[in-house]
């Protein structure tokens, strides 16, 4: 593994060796939130952009991570590319993206995942598939001409790292773990033991 200072350059050279060799979904991760008590839950999401500014994901606002994010903005990421041997955990605030990032990005999904979002009422009761198909059918009326306008419930997130860790699988479980914590404006790095 490198000796790499910034762990967002590590990430970046990571993500794109996954995104060329990972069979499934290299934006993939599971994102763990915890509600006002404590209790945890996690879920997969897709990242939409890492930088120097965060790891970006987007969500309905009113769905259970919505709901765990507003009272509690701590989180926990965690990407594992069995293709490259490498799990990346990424821990940190998280704060609302702005309103430009949230429309910039609704508009560039496909039109039918626009209409999902309005038709879904994410982590709420449903009476059944087929509840959700004429919700659907609604909305595909409703904005039958012109652009879809992105949902006031709808919008995005960044988590904004304090730790950021990667771990190598090696031979006879002796994985590299390297460990990167904020410090101020820079990083501090550390081995840990597998």
């Amino acid at each position: 593994m490198t000796k790499e200072t910034d762990p967002i350059r590590l990430f970046d050279e990571y993500f794109a060796a996954a995104k060329e060799s990972e069979p499934g979904d290299a934006t993939a991760c599971a994102l763990a939130t915890a509600d006002a008590g404590g209790a945890p839950s996690v879920r997969m999401v897709l990242l939409k952009k890492a930088d120097a500014e965060g790891f970006m994901f987007f969500t309905n606002l009113e769905s259970r991570k919505g709901e765990e994010l507003r009272v509690n903005p701590q989180a926990a990421m965690c990407f594992y590319w069995d293709s490259i041997d490498i799990q990346v955990r990424v821990e940190g605030k998280v704060t609302p993206v702005s309103t430009q990032e949230a429309d910039a990005y609704f508009a560039t999904r496909p039109r039918a995942s626009q209409i999902g979002t309005w038709a879904s009422d994410q982590s709420r009761p449903m009476e059944g598939m087929l509840a959700l198909e004429k919700r659907v059918a609604k909305f595909a009326a409703k904005h039958a001409i012109g652009k879809v306008p992105r949902p006031p419930f709808w919008s995005g997130f960044r988590l904004v790292p304090v730790r950021i860790e990667f771990w190598h699988r090696r031979s006879f479980r002796l994985h590299e773990r390297i460990v990167y914590d904020r410090q101020g404006d820079g990083w501090s790095m550390r081995h840990v033991y597998p």
